[in-house]
């Protein structure tokens, strides 16, 4: 940052102190309304794949931080997969030192320009804010941690913690999505060589492959990969676990704890009449070709894209979302989502569905496509669905939905994206010998320790929780990277 910006930025955070310096009290802080996060305009926005939320600025990322009561006993935290002290880096914000906001936030997480983006904190940490006691909106956490986390990479002034004592404990992780990253990250500090075996040309898993770049910049993604090869990580691309090297291959090579957070890319289908039509797309496949090889500017990069004018997308959770404002952007005149259920069911985050509306997007839902029919070449040209009604709450919490009867009719369609779930990853299951695997083909772990029934080998993510959030993957690292240092210092001493 130049010398003119410090000053401007000293000044500024002098201020910021002297006004803070008669404290606000609780009725004051409470009283202060929740900002508006900035976005593009939806017209405008639709047309192309920038970022929509463009973030808060200065003074708004202040006065945010200014309604934190700073409780006794945050709850907040309660909420948070990984424990972030959301308190401490707040209360840094309000005080307009942004740096020490960031390092607080890193110091149990090891992605908070990922988390402040894509992380459902209206279920999570922001659930549990005592605002929601008090009937009023809670501190809007998220909009903050992407706030300072962003500030530190705009400055330039990424600070690497301080790295453990070396230790000659190797350690592995298979897989680079969410789940490894925290895990390699966290033993990283502890000061253990670490290194993550991804399967792809590209890091991060669903990070890149999943989420949109409207959504979550790759750019962001790139940053936080920087950081933690900045404290040590070691990637390896294109490396095939299961193929190219086995879990035997890993332990030779020293590798004497292995984290397995392999991922669910497995993609489901409904297994109905002309699924297999031209046209017709799982979400992996499509978001996939867009995301990770940028399909959506074919042909200056040479993976093709269907770009359906009648577009319907099967399912209502993020990657649905996602997937029907993806095609959106690549110029559909009619986008639909299609759902089984009613919208208070969707699993979706609320303000994706509410981008979704602002963009144009159809929801049809207690709507469930029956059959495809393809034209004379085998693309799919119509959707036949039935309308549906809801019964009593299933297992899910939700309400299950029921056929009526003689409710068929068509919709006219030359695109579809089948949204409806993943499965697990089922290579690496299949290629370590002793892994106990539910009827779902999920690895069984301890639940406290993510230790697997092979006692050196420990998962998280998806491979285990079947389809879940970036942070809940994240906390399962987590965890297992404090449960894996436990169980390699035990047998190093026993030894």
């Amino acid at each position: 940052m130049p010398v003119d910006a410090q000053d401007l930025q000293a000044d500024r955070n002098q201020e910021w102190r002297n006004e803070l310096r008669g404290r606000l009290s609780a009725k004051e802080r409470s009283a202060l309304p929740r900002v508006r996060m900035p976005e593009l305009d939806a017209r405008e926005r639709s047309k192309d794949f920038r970022e929509v939320n463009t973030g808060l600025n200065e003074e708004m990322a202040v006065q945010e931080a200014r309604r934190c009561l700073d409780c006794a006993a945050p709850t907040c935290i309660s909420g948070c997969p990984v424990n972030i002290n959301i308190p401490g880096f707040i209360k840094l914000i309000e005080k307009g030192d942004f740096a020490a906001a960031a390092r607080k936030l890193k110091e149990t997480n090891a992605l908070p320009a990922v988390c402040g983006r894509v992380c459902p904190q209206e279920v999570q940490c922001e659930a549990n804010c005592v605002y929601q006691k008090m009937k009023k909106p809670p501190v809007a956490i998220g909009y903050l941690e992407r706030f300072a986390s962003d500030c530190e990479r705009l400055a330039g002034a990424v600070v690497v913690p301080g790295i453990g004592n070396k230790n000659p404990i190797r350690v592995a992780a298979v897989g680079s999505g969410p789940a490894s990253l925290t895990f390699a990250g966290q033993m990283a500090k502890w000061g253990h060589p670490v290194t993550v075996f991804e399967a792809l040309h590209e890091l991060a898993g669903v990070l890149s492959y999943g989420i949109p770049e409207f959504r979550l910049p790759k750019s962001i993604v790139r940053s936080e990969i920087a950081y933690l090869e900045a404290i040590g990580v070691i990637f390896e691309r294109n490396v095939i676990v299961g193929k190219t090297i086995t879990i035997e291959d890993m332990r030779a090579q020293g590798f004497q704890g292995i984290f397995v957070g392999s991922g669910a890319g497995l993609p489901k289908f409904m297994h109905i009449p002309g699924e297999n039509s031209i046209g017709i797309y799982s979400s992996n496949e499509y978001l996939t070709r867009v995301n990770l090889m940028k399909a959506y500017q074919f042909p200056r990069y040479d993976t093709p894209i269907v770009r359906g004018k009648r577009v319907a997308v099967i399912g209502g959770g993020n990657t649905a979302i996602d997937s029907v404002r993806t095609a959106v952007r690549l110029g559909a005149d009619r986008a639909m989502i299609v759902y089984r259920r009613s919208e208070q069911e969707m699993p979706a985050r609320i303000e994706e569905v509410h981008h979704a509306k602002e963009e144009g997007v159809e929801f049809l839902t207690l709507t469930n496509p029956i059959e495809y029919i393809a034209d004379s070449e085998g693309r799919v040209r119509q959707m036949k669905v039935q309308k549906m009604g809801l019964g009593a709450a299933d297992d899910s919490g939700r309400r299950r939905p029921l056929v009526i009867a003689g409710s068929e009719y068509l919709i006219d369609v030359d695109t579809v994206v089948v949204g409806v779930g993943t499965d697990p990853n089922p290579l690496i299951p299949r290629a370590i010998m002793g892994l106990e695997i539910s009827k779902w083909g999920t690895i069984l772990v301890n639940e406290e320790t993510m230790q697997t029934a092979v006692a050196d080998i420990f998962a998280g993510g998806d491979i285990v929780r079947g389809g879940a959030t970036v942070i809940l993957a994240m906390g399962d690292g987590k965890k297992a990277a404090i449960a894996m240092r436990d169980y390699l210092l035990s047998r190093s001493a026993g030894s």
